[in-house]
């Protein structure tokens, strides 16, 4: 499960507290307006209520304990289903009454017996996401905002080749956003720095979010520092974040290349990339190297994983943040 702390983990509790109380709080509310507006249904769950001191009862007289106890479920059952009856002949579905828990598994209490629910690691893996997302250097961004016009080449020509090219790579992006799953498969984004990697990778990003997918994304120069920071111990806050980019649905590596050349991340860039690969879990990779800088920076294991398992897409075009102050002037 991705790495969590005392933090989040208090949080997550007091989530799944405010789930059980929420469903609890609306269970009563149906209750008093059933009791108000079906009468017979508030004598019969009455008599429900008192089932537990009768079987007590009965227990204490030591009397047909067994034979009065099935008489007993017999008749509560019996009763279970008319204020089902009663409750379809005035409208209501006949479970109104039952409780409804976000989870049904572990009716919101986040444990199913002493092991924790998946919707309760569900939630602290959430909320892990959205606290190593929060510190992350670079922002969402919208599909909408993408603009082909910034795709400008030295020729009339050249400059329609370029749109097409980003039209279909825009297209091919938002088709993977749209039909993400957690099968989906990895991507490469490269070509030279300002044409859009960035944008579109965390366009991918912010639909997939909205699915309610865990998403990590952020350079990897910043995912190996936290790596590093934790590795040595130089870091207490309990967040594993190698873990948490092992364990997410996406993950998303911008700027590959930017980090330092050093035996540990190159080593911990390895463990990241196979062990999702292995894991079956999608990635995205954007880089401003080209297929044979990422040769000339990268062991073979690491560039045969990347050009083996990620579908390659290249940027074409000039820098658009140059373009964009030309549109300003």
């Amino acid at each position: 499960m991705m790495g969590e702390n005392k933090e989040i983990l208090n949080k997550a509790i007091d989530i799944i507290r405010q789930r059980r109380n929420r469903a609890k709080a609306l269970n009563d509310l149906h209750f008093e307006e059933i009791n108000t507006k079906i009468p017979e249904i508030g004598e019969i769950n009455s008599q429900l209520a008192r089932t537990g001191m009768e079987i007590l009862n009965i227990i204490k007289s030591g009397e047909n304990v067994s034979t009065r106890i099935q008489e007993m479920k017999d008749k509560n059952f019996q009763a279970q289903l008319m204020v089902k009856s009663l409750l379809t002949q005035y409208g209501y579905p006949e479970d109104y009454l039952k409780i409804k828990y976000t989870c049904s598994e572990c009716a919101d209490t986040g444990f199913v017996g002493n092991q924790k629910c998946t919707c309760f690691k569900n939630l602290i893996a959430r909320l892990s996401v959205g606290k190593m997302n929060a510190g992350s250097q670079i922002q969402l961004c919208s599909f909408d905002s993408f603009k082909l016009n910034y795709y400008q080449g030295k020729t009339t020509e050249e400059t329609a080749e370029y749109r097409d090219i980003m039209s279909k790579i825009f297209n091919y992006c938002k088709n993977y956003a749209d039909n993400f799953t957690l099968s989906s498969h990895n991507i490469l984004m490269f070509g030279k720095t300002g044409l859009g990697k960035t944008h579109l990778s965390l366009s991918i990003a912010n639909e997939v979010l909205k699915k309610g997918f865990n998403v990590l994304y952020d350079s990897s120069l910043n995912y190996l520092r936290r790596i590093e920071k934790e590795h040595f111990g130089r870091d207490t806050s309990g967040v594993d974040t190698l873990e948490m980019l092992l364990s997410s649905d996406l993950l998303i590596l911008d700027d590959l290349g930017s980090e330092f050349q050093t035996a540990f991340n190159e080593s911990a860039l390895y463990d990241i990339i196979n062990s999702r690969i292995n894991l079956d879990k999608p990635t995205i990779i954007s880089t401003n190297l080209s297929v044979s800088e990422l040769n000339g920076r990268y062991n073979e294991r690491i560039v045969s994983r990347i050009t083996g398992c990620f579908e390659p897409i290249p940027f074409l075009g000039k820098d658009i943040r140059h373009v964009k102050r030309q549109f300003q002037y």
